[in-house]
């Protein structure tokens, strides 16, 4: 008798893309709703109290308009970073970020008209009175603005992932779902009055960089069936974005818990009880993220280079877990928005006697000005920081890595990239931020230093050219950052902005520009615009320095004899604008420094005339130091070339003089027989006329 064998059960791999979003979704819900009843931010005011679906459903509505916005801005960023565009890799991420902007873009609607509810308590119907007091909030009201303007950005990153598929218009699309992040962090717990500022740039860093570390990852859950074999490649990319996103969100989250806390004994309180559970998960998904490095990715590299056809289920359920610790975060960080902090954040309009420097500035006035308070009065700017300390980081670390690689780079670059960065920071957050909003010769002083001293010191370091030796080629049709860096060196508009004649004119045009416009009361008043102050000053005095003396590629660079004239030109501008400064008798934004209050220092009009002698006598010591840069870059080029053709003529004995010399022989000789033959056909003439005449 014979007998079959039972038929093998096929078993289906379990749907870690479900399960992990699960995890992400639940955990944050869940964690939500504990905060709210922890710290009571879900409990029912002791007026106009809107009723609990309001209570509850806005910060749910907000949990999900973040975790949309994750999913958006983390598939984008992985798409342009670590995924190759030719493959089905890339459309799926895309279809993952078109998605949640979608989600994104329904929850943020829902919580404009959640906070419409909270904020008037007023009943829902289709009285057109409602609808009048609706439209009003979203076009008069700042949080309703606020609302209003994300929902409609991320309605356009909605469409644009569907239609869009070149990585160069990706990016842009990224630019705006980042930008979308902005006009909501400016409402909610943004700091009281004297750091108001700070409180919105840690909200936005923190909000951009935790939607880069959970998007990125709940993507590559999603499209892990397309990544196939490519996942350790890609997950070990990841990882280096996930390192850098935390860092950033531990030190954002660390600067706004200061400001919203004040001290350790605000731990005992609600808001302190959350922070310490964020916290928490804070450290739980550091350690994830340095097990990744250290050896998970590690062994499932080994584990699919042995022949397994996809990670083990134990590899996916460590993800899960981390999705889970990432949606309790970001649980927790929706129940804190809600959470009343331990120090009142008091806006200028509810303070009892604001002084006139409150009303202007959100601050009171800094303590008397003197020279030496540059260096003891701080008040940090995260973002530049930031931009500086990872700056300085990775150029060490390519300067390293040529190094160990037996490439030379010099030392003295590396100190002139580091003294630059740590000069973006003195900038930034020393007593020159903290001056140059009351008084103009400070803030003339800040921008000659970011815009030519800083500039010099960068160009000379020459990043692109550090970055295009050091980090290494993608292989496999993805943009990683050394293809990213040389496409925007080698784009048309890179080309146009860096050409010299356009450079020159936007460094000393924008001079006028910016002070004779509304430009100069937008930086000097809004934070935004000052951060936009900022990068115009180093980039276009990066593009004028580079198109001079670089080393970095350069369109174009014109003979050093057009370099000097170019940089006299700008030279006497630029003492132009000095000297308009200097002799002006009218000020140029009286109702700003003018209006300051303050009994300390040269009056207004006295001390924009002291800021123009600087932009006049400090601002012209980078440019000399420039003119000579130049004269000395040619005369090395003059010895460099005379050396080049020494070499040469040791090798093929000084053929080319030879050569030259034969031509001038052989010019000569032709002349000597062209001489000659006119000498004879005069003659011959001379007898044919004494022939005719004798006859």
């Amino acid at each position: 008798m014979t007998t079959t064998a039972a038929p093998r059960l096929r078993t289906e791999p379990l749907p870690w893309g479900v399960i992990g979003v699960t995890a992400l979704v639940a955990a944050a819900f869940m964690a939500t709703l504990v905060g709210l009843v922890l710290g009571g931010g879900a409990e029912a005011p002791l007026l106009s109290d809107p009723g609990p679906v309001v209570r509850y459903g806005l910060p749910l509505a907000k949990l999900l308009g973040t975790l949309g916005a994750a999913g958006a801005i983390g598939a984008l960023l992985l798409a342009l970073l670590a995924l190759a565009p030719e493959r089905p890799e890339f459309g799926r991420a895309l279809d993952v970020a078109a998605a949640s902007a979608a989600l994104w873009t329904l929850a943020s609607a829902a919580s404009g008209f959640l906070t419409f509810l909270a904020i008037y308590a007023q009943p829902v119907t289709l009285d057109p009175q409602f609808g009048a007091l609706l439209s009003n909030f979203l076009s008069t009201r700042e949080i309703g603005q606020a609302w209003l303007a994300t929902t409609l950005m991320a309605a356009v990153v909605t469409v644009l992932c569907f239609a869009l598929r070149s990585p160069a218009l990706l990016a842009g699309v990224l630019v705006v779902a980042v930008a979308a992040l902005w006009p909501v962090a400016q409402t909610g717990h943004t700091g009281g009055t004297a750091d108001h500022d700070a409180a919105v740039t840690a909200v936005y860093l923190h909000s951009v960089f935790a939607a880069l570390w959970v998007g990125g990852l709940a993507t590559i859950v999603l499209i892990r069936h397309a990544l196939a074999e490519r996942l350790p490649v890609v997950l070990a990319r990841y990882s280096t974005i996930a390192l850098v996103a935390f860092i950033v969100v531990a030190s954002s989250g660390l600067v706004s818990a200061q400001l919203r806390m004040g001290g350790v004994e605000a731990l005992a309180t609600p808001y302190g009880l959350l922070v310490a559970a964020k916290v928490l998960a804070l450290i739980g998904l550091g350690a994830f993220g340095a097990a990744y490095r250290r050896s998970i990715i590690r062994r499932l590299t080994a584990s699919m280079e042995a022949g397994a056809a996809a990670p083990r289920s134990a590899f996916w359920v460590i993800v899960s877990a981390e999705l889970a610790l990432m949606g309790a975060a970001s649980g927790l960080a929706a129940a804190l928005a809600r959470t009343a902090t331990p120090v009142p954040q008091v806006p200028v309009d509810q303070l009892a006697n604001p002084t006139p420097a409150e009303i202007l500035t959100g601050a009171p006035l800094p303590p008397p000005y003197e020279p030496w308070r540059l260096f003891t009065e701080w008040d940090l700017n995260l973002l530049w920081t930031l931009i500086a300390a990872f700056g300085a980081f990775f150029y060490v670390a390519g300067a390293l890595r040529l190094q160990r690689r037996g490439d030379r780079w010099p030392i003295a670059r590396t100190l002139m990239f580091v003294a630059g960065m740590a000069l973006i920071v003195f900038v930034t957050s020393s007593g020159l931020a903290v001056y140059e909003r009351y008084l103009f010769s400070v803030h003339m002083l800040g921008h000659m230093i970011l815009s030519m001293g800083i500039p010099v010191l960068i160009v000379l370091a020459a990043p692109v050219t550090l970055a295009a030796r050091a980090i290494h080629a993608r292989k496999d049709g993805s943009r990683g950052p050394r293809e990213w860096i040389l496409a925007i060196v080698h784009s048309r508009f890179a080309g146009l902005v860096g050409h010299p004649l356009v450079a020159s004119v936007v460094f000393a045009v924008s001079l006028l520009v910016f002070y004779y416009s509304p430009l100069f009361s937008w930086a000097v008043s809004d934070h935004i615009g000052h951060q936009w102050m900022v990068l115009h000053f180093l980039l276009s005095g990066y593009l004028f320095v580079n198109a001079l003396i670089g080393i970095d590629p350069a369109p174009y660079r014109p003979p050093y004899a057009i370099r000097l004239i170019i940089l006299l030109a700008t030279m006497a501008f630029h003492a132009f604008f000095g000297l308009s400064l200097i002799t002006g008798t009218g000020l140029l934004l009286p109702e700003w420094f003018g209006a300051m209050g303050r009994e300390w220092g040269q009056t207004p009009l006295a001390d924009q005339q002291t800021g123009g002698g600087i932009a006049w006598s400090v601002g012209e010591i980078p440019t000399l130091l420039l003119a000579l840069l130049v004269m000395w870059s040619w005369s090395r080029a003059d010895k460099r070339e005379s050396t080049r053709l020494d070499r040469k003529a040791d090798r093929d004995g000084d053929a080319d003089l030879e050569a030259w010399n034969a031509m001038l022989a052989e010019r000569a000789a032709a002349s000597e027989r062209a001489t000659a033959q006119g000498r004879s056909a005069a003659q011959g003439r001379s007898a044919a006329q004494g022939r005719a005449g004798s006859t």
